[in-house]
């Protein structure tokens, strides 16, 4: 099932080394492309990694999972949209999609499942710790997440 609104997206070219030997995008490349999109989401609501990182809010992922649906080329333009899946308690999960522009084909979607934790791994709730940044985030979840 596609992706529904909200969600961001970052287009680009698929490059020649993301590919294999067949021409095909090489698998490794989309969890690249997932942290593509996590960034770019990131950004666009004024938020920094760096700065989250300076703060002391460590995100890194625990799982990724991710389904190959169609191949995508050298030379295809591809979007990758990302949305925030689910936020609760420490964990923050981003769900994607990896879609064709020209023939809006889906390629691929996954998700990858993070831990807010601090500077000693620990982990801490990040919706109390951060209310405002999880509201943030809250902008580009899925409807159902937003209770409407």
């Amino acid at each position: 099932m596609p992706m529904n609104e909200p969600f961001h997206e970052e287009r680009f070219q698929v490059r020649y080394q993301e590919t294999d030997q067949m021409g095909v995008v090489h698998h490794s490349q989309y969890a690249v492309w997932f942290e593509v999109g996590r960034i770019g989401l990131i950004d666009r609501l004024g938020l920094s990694y760096g700065e989250l990182e300076k703060k002391g809010m460590l995100l890194p992922v625990v799982d990724l999972r991710c389904r190959y649906v169609a191949s995508a080329r050298f030379g295809d333009e591809v979007g990758i949209r990302t949305q925030v899946d689910e936020i609760r308690g420490p964990k923050l999960t981003f769900a994607y999609e990896v879609v064709r522009v020209g023939d809006k084909q889906r390629l691929s979607h996954g998700k990858t499942i993070h831990l807010w934790v601090d500077g000693n791994m620990k982990p801490f709730d990040f919706e109390r710790k951060q209310p405002d940044i999880a509201r943030c985030l809250r902008r580009f979840a899925r409807s159902s997440e937003k209770g409407e």
